[in-house]
């Protein structure tokens, strides 16, 4: 038994060490190296006040400010540590009535505007964090934002043309914007 036991204690302390101590402290180490920003959360800061991450979207609720995607983390929207999506399908009625909650909203706090409403500002991302939303959805609320900052729908039509970012590997999905971004360029 103790020519089986100590083989078997020595493996265990050894893997134990590898895996649980050498192995993380190594690859958070290079990450730390090589991707800096991104192994520290992508965090945005602004006059030395951290304001929130690149990669989880923030709640906007003010007409001056661009709104993103809406969140499927409950009770309390974009909690990273409640990432998933509302697992609703297409025939759930909470589903029509939150999409149609959603553009009562839109509606309400542009009754002007005629664009059709971009799908991605009534559906809420699989992960339900989504810190992005398209270039349409962006256009869509350029006349509300250009109306409540008493500036021309020009102007914020450039700042969104400025903050776009392209597909990714200029075939995957569709052009983007990082709504904190934007909003931090708006101010």
């Amino acid at each position: 038994m103790k020519a089986t036991f100590r083989p078997a204690l020595v493996l265990f302390a050894m893997l134990t060490l590898i895996c649980g101590v050498i192995y993380p402290y190594a690859i958070n180490g290079i990450g730390k190296l090589a991707f800096s920003d991104q192994a520290e959360g992508s965090l945005v800061s602004r006059n030395g006040q951290l304001v929130g991450s690149s990669l989880i979207g923030q709640a906007f609720s003010s007409p001056q400010y661009f709104w993103g995607r809406p969140s499927a983390t409950d009770p309390m929207p974009n909690n990273a540590t409640a990432s998933s999506g509302a697992n609703q399908g297409p025939l759930n009625p909470a589903l029509t009535d939150n999409v149609k909650g959603r553009i009562d909203a839109l509606k309400a706090a542009d009754p002007a505007n005629t664009l059709p409403i971009p799908i991605d500002l009534v559906t809420a991302s699989a992960s339900g964090l989504d810190p992005e939303i398209s270039v349409a959805a962006a256009l869509y609320q350029a006349g509300r934002i250009a109306r409540t900052r008493n500036i021309s729908v020009e102007q914020v039509q450039a700042l969104i043309s400025k903050h776009s970012l392209p597909q990714f590997f200029g075939f995957f999905g569709e052009p983007r914007v990082n709504v904190l971004q934007l909003n931090l360029a708006l101010d």
